[in-house]
């Protein structure tokens, strides 16, 4: 699993699996199809705001912090993955390429289904 999509697990959670609906054997007209339900978006600030340290660490801004609020090995190691995943190759880990990375997690989040504020993807 890459890194993103460990991150988007811990802050989206995990997809529950729909339950199979069983047909009545002898019904004699077909149930009705319940129309598709549209996915909500997931309110990223909310839940990251709620896990447990959010209070302590500057994670609305801060790469390292983000991934260790979420429970991920924040070396840079980690964090040169994650910016290939997302399309940085040139990643060596100074101050401003850690701002540029948390922006485009958090605008990746945005593309996959997060609420993400402005503040945090500009």
């Amino acid at each position: 699993m890459s890194i993103f999509s460990k991150i988007k697990e811990k802050i989206f959670g995990k997809k529950a699996e729909a339950a199979p609906v069983e047909q009545p054997a002898a019904a004699p007209v077909a149930a009705p199809v319940a129309a598709p339900v549209a996915i909500s978006e997931v309110d990223v600030e909310a839940n990251l705001a709620a896990m447990a340290g959010a209070d302590t660490l500057n994670w609305r801004t801060s790469i390292v912090d983000l991934m260790k609020l979420v429970g991920l090995d924040a070396s840079f190691a980690e964090r040169k993955e994650l910016a290939h995943e997302l399309g940085d190759t040139d990643y060596s880990g100074t101050a401003e390429e850690n701002i540029a990375l948390h922006k485009h997690v958090m605008k990746a989040l945005a593309q996959n289904g997060g609420k993400v504020p402005a503040s945090m993807l500009d």
